[in-house]
């Protein structure tokens, strides 16, 4: 099997781990929220579980289609673009919320 033939296999792996991730930042920010009793930590942590599955369940087998039409040529950049932003907006999140634990 050569590297091209395993590529889009390890690409939507990857991408099933990122969103995994975020949804696993979901589940300590919920977990946060009913320690504190905060709404506000608790809806910020089912918008960031909507995010974790919007790129599982979206995302991720869009891309991997993407990248089985297209072998070895460069996929999406705007698809790309859009999970590095859901990363980071996670990132934001999950720090505000242990910053501004009191």
């Amino acid at each position: 099997m050569s590297e091209v033939e395993t590529q889009p296999e390890r690409t939507a792996l990857a991408w099933q781990r990122t969103g995994l991730g975020v949804l696993a930042v979901a589940g300590l920010l919920g977990h946060r929220a009913v320690e504190d009793r905060s709404a506000v930590v608790l809806v910020l942590a089912g918008a960031v579980a909507l995010l974790g599955l919007a790129v599982l369940g979206g995302l991720a087998p869009r891309r991997y289609r993407r990248l089985e039409d297209r072998r070895g040529r460069v996929a999406e950049p705007r698809l790309v673009a859009a999970v590095t932003a859901v990363v980071a907006l996670v990132a934001l999140v999950a720090a505000a919320a242990v910053l501004t634990r009191g």
